[in-house]
């Protein structure tokens, strides 16, 4: 069985409060794009994972977990053999991750031969991650509480954007940009019920709806990130938005030709770029295009080897 998990960006992200349990409370309209990787589920006598991308071949590999959460939860005497093939950035803001876990819930769910529906699933999602819930429908929703609140939202015209992913690594990275934030970044949802207002009355995403509060901290804290912005800016973007915490930044674009020019022209200027698109809730993820293989990271990958 094969399947893909889309990668996701933030169209609004604002920070309510800062909870009792050291938490936040959130507001934020998400929505999937085509960007996605790539999981192939066997059946096998026991759990274990082989990736491309030889460090996210660990124990605490969201995908290890969902698969072994799972098969305890609901007694399985199963295993599985998983080969994860990585084209959504890491740590960049995308939820990358968290959709290899939501897609191996369901795909396991199936394999497995479980029954269980979307709502069976949520418990064990939320135990995850605060984004797999939102993984396991994806198209847009509105994310409160922590993000585990969902609220499905109707589907809207599917949009063009750039996604411009700086080389940036930072240790604990969603816990410093929180720490970050000051109680006057903090909002009061009203950005994010605009954006839902719009979208539940069919009208088109624009850019000047967008918003994320973590704005006012991750250029200070990601060096160069500013710069890549600028760029992006220069070459007549009318927006540029981060995606959660970061680095990852986006911005929507009139159609796919002009955004192959503008990944053209990143690329030229050695910054690394994606086109991709929105997607609905059934909406499947395109193939790699030209413009996707040439942007992609140039990493050197190896033969698989299974980790379980």
């Amino acid at each position: 069985m094969k399947v893909s998990a889309p990668a996701k960006i933030n169209l609004t992200l604002e920070v309510l409060s800062k909870r009792p349990d050291g938490y936040h409370d959130i507001s934020s309209v998400m929505q999937t794009i085509d960007l996605s990787d790539t999981l192939t589920f066997v059946t096998a006598d026991e759990v274990s994972l082989a990736c491309d991308a030889p460090e996210l071949e660990t124990p605490d590999n969201l995908v290890l977990k969902a698969a072994r959460l799972l098969k305890g939860e609901l007694g399985v005497g199963k295993g599985v053999r998983i080969c994860l093939e990585k084209r959504v950035p890491t740590s960049a803001g995308l939820g990358g991750g968290s959709s290899d876990a939501a897609a191996t819930l369901k795909a396991l769910n199936t394999l497995w031969g479980l029954g269980l529906d979307i709502d069976g699933l949520l418990p064990l999602a939320s135990r995850l991650g605060s984004d797999v819930p939102f993984f396991l429908r994806g198209g847009t929703a509105l994310a409160k509480g922590r993000g585990e609140v969902l609220i499905p939202l109707p589907p809207s015209a599917e949009q063009w954007l750039i996604l411009a992913v700086p080389h940036q690594a930072l240790e604990n990275k969603t816990a410093v940009l929180y720490a970050a934030l000051k109680p006057s970044d903090y909002s009061d949802g009203s950005r994010t019920a605009s954006m839902t207002e719009v979208i539940r009355r069919g009208g088109s995403i624009g850019a000047a709806l967008t918003y994320n509060v973590f704005e006012a901290v991750a250029f200070g804290v990601f060096p160069g990130l500013g710069d890549c912005r600028d760029l992006l800016l220069q070459m007549g973007l009318e927006s540029v938005r981060l995606s959660g915490t970061g680095p990852a930044l986006f911005a929507f674009v009139e159609g796919r030709d002009e955004g192959e020019n503008i990944v053209s022209e990143c690329a030229r200027r050695g910054v690394a770029c994606y086109l991709t698109r929105t997607l609905g809730p059934d909406d499947d993820p395109r193939p790699p295009g030209p413009a996707d293989a040439e942007q992609a990271p140039r990493e050197r990958r190896r033969g698989l080897t299974w980790r379980s």
